[in-house]
Parts: structure tokens; C-alpha cells; sequence
């Protein structure tokens, strides 16, 4: 990687730290100057930052902790991740990098792509729309749901890409044949979301299926694009963007091959994620002269206490906010599973003597929905849960 990189790097959250007095104190808790920064070693000496220390400064700092480093006027919109975390939606062309994705795919003009990610709160819809757009394609924004009506829109404007979570692209694509018949289905590019696992098993299998080529990226709600598919194994890094694989617990890089922590930098200091930790586990397939990653495996999992439903982390802080928002609950857990190809996550309660079950279970799942943005497939009450137990089980691999 250039030392161009390592420049703008400097220059950028030397000033942003300027405007923004959390990312200040970080920087001098840290004993960091980030003006001194001209090489990924020393941008090394800034200890990593998690999605869970950003979820808390938020907290105590309401919305963005003091990291935001431009005027409130340039923040076009302000995302809601499950926590809530609040990511501001400042200028990025081509829907923060992710055009890259569908250019490595050769979908652009003369495209109908069908964008199924949800367009409210999170930023994948608007992300995924602004991205096809500026590859030059046209964009019908269907977001999540609706698969009768879907399937119509897929056969009469004759879309050829879709957007979509894996599970819903194989229950969509099924709707429109089972309907319309094998013909109609003229889809030639799925871009879909990513999955542990099997996932390019699966992927092997939609295509021959289905005739379609998959693709895919990783991006966070934080940092916009990381990585994309561009043929090749994994993800190619993002060029604006300093990836490391670290250690969990000490932040420090290790070697190449090894699995760890994706940590990421981004170029632009605007929403300042410096040394920011995803939470999510993978391994460099190549690197940098410098060791800075420049292709990224596949992920394979977290490395936290968060679990993947349906395509959105679900924290046990999450659980949490249920036991406070739920009448007579003294204590919940959720257990995520994996059924017929699709992510089941369910909720136990433990009431108080005299509570009403009915009632607590209408407000265990709104308070669940509320928190995580997802509905949860079943809430019920139970007579006790084991001392210390989890909030979050995930027996999806089990």
C-alpha cells in the first residue's frame, strides 16, 4: 500500500480530531498522534475500537459520542443499526464504494436490478440503490417482503439483477417459476448477502439452479464498503480503506494466513472509524508490502458475543432492553437456529409470580422487534432459565 494512504490518514484525523472531542480523547487516553502516522506500524499503536465501546460512548454521548467530524448540514442521513447504533450518512460517491461490486460484474446500463434489502433504518437498501445507480443501471427499490407482488415486478419489467438476502432470493425466484413458469424467469445476476457456513456451497448450487451468476460484498453500516468480489477467492480490500487482521483481545496483527479480527481504517475522516473493530472473523488471503490486507477471506463468524439473524447482529444487549421493556420479566435468552435454510430465533421469558404471560409476550416482542429490527419467531414464557445463562444461544451450527 502507498505511503499516500498513510498521508491522508494523518492529515485527515489530525484534523478531525479537531472537531470531533471523542475521537480526541481517544486519541489522547491512547497516548496517539495521529499526525506522526506514516506507516501501518504506526497506525498499529491505536488500540482497536469496538463496535460495543462505540455502542456505549453513544450512549452516554447521544447520538454519535462526539465522533463526528463534520457539521450536522452535511449529514444527509442518520442510520439506526440494532444497539442503536447511529452511523451519519455523509457524501460518498457510488453508494460509499459499493459500485465497485457491480462493475466487477458487469451490471450496469441497460439493467433493471431489483433491490429486496430494506430501504428504512439500516443502510443496505439505500446503499445497494445508490451504488446500481451509479453503475448506470435502473433501479425498482422493492425492499423486504411483499414476494407475490415481487415475483410480478421480477416478470413484467423484465428485471435482470437481484438484490436480495440469500433466503429470500431462493423463496422469490421459486414464487416467479411456481407462477409464471421456468420461461418467464429471465434473472441473469444475483448480488446477495453473505452467509457462514456453506454459503458457496449453496451459491454453486443457486447458480446452476437458476442459471445466474452470484456476487457479493462486505460492508458494514460503519464503514460502507470493505470488500468485494471481483471473480477471484474473497474479497478485494476497497482502496480507500487500511485493513489489518488482528488479535481479539490485544489488538495486535497477526500473521499472515491466521484468522482474526477484521479491523478496518477508512481514508476519509468525516465519520472518523479509526482502527475500528467489526466484530467479524476472517484471514488474509494476500497483502500489502506493508502487511496491510489486500484480499480478505470469506468471513467465518464473530468474534463476539453478537449473533447473525437474517442478515443483522443481534447483541445481547438487545435481550436486555426486552427484560426492561417487558412487564413482570426478571429474565430472557434467545436462541438462534438454523431451520429449511433460514434463521429462527426465538425468546424465553421468566416472569415474576402473578405476571400476565399474555401481556409480557406482546411486549417481549415488540420491545424485541423495536431493538433489533427483526421480528422474533416465537416468544414464550418458561418456568426458569439456568443461573448465568447466555443471553443469546446460537445453536445455528450445531
Amino acid at each position: 500500500m502507498s505511503e499516500d494512504i498513510y498521508r491522508d490518514i494523518a492529515q485527515a484525523y489530525a484534523a478531525a480530531a479537531e472537531k470531533a472531542p471523542g475521537l480526541k480523547s481517544r486519541f489522547a487516553a491512547a497516548g496517539f498522534n495521529p499526525a506522526a502516522v506514516t506507516s501501518l506500524a504506526d497506525l498499529s499503536r491505536l488500540p482497536v475500537m469496538k463496535k460495543e465501546e462505540l455502542l456505549k460512548i453513544q450512549r452516554d454521548n447521544p447520538p454519535f459520542g462526539g465522533f463526528l467530524a463534520s457539521d450536522l448540514k452535511n449529514v444527509g442521513r442518520i442510520y439506526v443499526s440494532p444497539g442503536p447504533i447511529f452511523e451519519p450518512a455523509l457524501p460518498g460517491a457510488g453508494g460509499h464504494g459499493l459500485d465497485l461490486l457491480f462493475k466487477a460484474a458487469a451490471v450496469g446500463a441497460g439493467d433493471i436490478i431489483l433491490n429486496t434489502w430494506m430501504y428504512h433504518l439500516v443502510p443496505a437498501g439505500l446503499l445497494f440503490d445508490e451504488a446500481a445507480q451509479a453503475a448506470g443501471a435502473t433501479v425498482i427499490p422493492g425492499g423486504v417482503g411483499n414476494t407475490e407482488l415481487q415475483a410480478q415486478i421480477v416478470v413484467e419489467t423484465g428485471v435482470t439483477s437481484i438484490c436480495a438476502s440469500t433466503a429470500f432470493f431462493l423463496t422469490l425466484a421459486d414464487k416467479v417459476i411456481e407462477t409464471y413458469g421456468r420461461d418467464a424467469w429471465k434473472v441473469k445476476t444475483a448480488f446477495l448477502g453473505g452467509e457462514m457456513g456453506d454459503w458457496m456451497a449453496k451459491r454453486r448450487r443457486i447458480e446452476a439452479d437458476y442459471g445466474v451468476s452470484t456476487w457479493a460484498a462486505y460492508a458494514t453500516a460503519d464503514l460502507g464498503l470493505v470488500g468485494y468480489e471481483d471473480g477471484g477467492e474473497g474479497y478485494v480490500v476497497h482502496p480507500d480503506r487500511v485493513v489489518q487482521i488482528c488479535d481479539p483481545v490485544s489488538g495486535a496483527p497477526v500473521d499472515q494466513g491466521e484468522p482474526g479480527e477484521v479491523v478496518v481504517t477508512a481514508r476519509d475522516a468525516t465519520w472518523p472509524m479509526i482502527r475500528f473493530g467489526t466484530g467479524d472473523s476472517a484471514f488474509a488471503l494476500e497483502s500489502n508490502e506493508d502487511g496491510s490486507v489486500s484480499r480478505l477471506s470469506a468471513l467465518q463468524g464473530r468474534v463476539g458475543a453478537a449473533v447473525k439473524v437474517r442478515e443483522i447482529f443481534v447483541y445481547p444487549r438487545v435481550i436486555e432492553e426486552v427484560v426492561i421493556a417487558t412487564p413482570g420479566a426478571k429474565a430472557a435468552q434467545a436462541v438462534v437456529t438454523r431451520e429449511n435454510d433460514r434463521d429462527m430465533i426465538r425468546v424465553s421469558l421468566v416472569l415474576e409470580d402473578g405476571a400476565d404471560a399474555a401481556e409480557a409476550q406482546a411486549a417481549g416482542a415488540e420491545a424485541f422487534k423495536l431493538h433489533s429490527r427483526i421480528r422474533a419467531d416465537a416468544v414464550t414464557v418458561v418456568a426458569g432459565l439456568p443461573e448465568n445463562a447466555d443471553l443469546i444461544v446460537n445453536q445455528k451450527d450445531n
